[in-house]
């Protein structure tokens, strides 16, 4: 069986917001940008990776989520305990200085982690959970 992540969604609530973190701090491309209605759905990648994708798409669009889904969401999102992603790069170093230099939202400074990897985290402005850790 040959199957591959094309596609993860992650939730925001503030699409201008999500472009300024994960295309103009992160360096994602944008390879769609949709609306209908109120809401968006924005698709960005690492360059060169076409193939693996990040959908940012508005918290509990589904028709059949009930008001109460969409609060507990909203709560969840504003801790940071809703969704996350795990990154890597190959300088975490310097990746990290320069996420810290937009003013991202620094979570975990680097750190050599007990389970053998070197990693850090940040939040979205959503408030999902940003890892990057170090490719070695």
């Amino acid at each position: 069986m040959d199957i591959s992540i094309h596609s993860s969604f992650l939730p925001h609530d503030d699409a201008e917001a999500a472009l300024g973190f994960y295309r103009d701090a992160l360096g994602f491309e944008v390879r769609l940008d949709v609306g209908y209605g109120d809401m968006r759905w924005i698709t960005v990648g690492p360059p060169g990776q076409s193939n693996t994708s990040i959908v940012l798409a508005p918290p509990a669009a589904d028709p059949g989520t009930t008001d109460e889904e969409r609060r507990v969401v909203t709560e969840m999102m504003a801790k940071g305990t809703f969704a996350a992603v795990l990154l890597a790069t190959p300088d975490l170093d310097s990746t990290f200085e320069k996420l810290q230099a937009t003013g991202a939202d620094v979570v975990q400074e680097p750190v050599d982690q007990p389970y053998g990897v070197r990693d850090c985290a940040f939040r979205d402005p959503a408030g999902n959970m940003v890892r990057i850790q170090e490719r070695g």
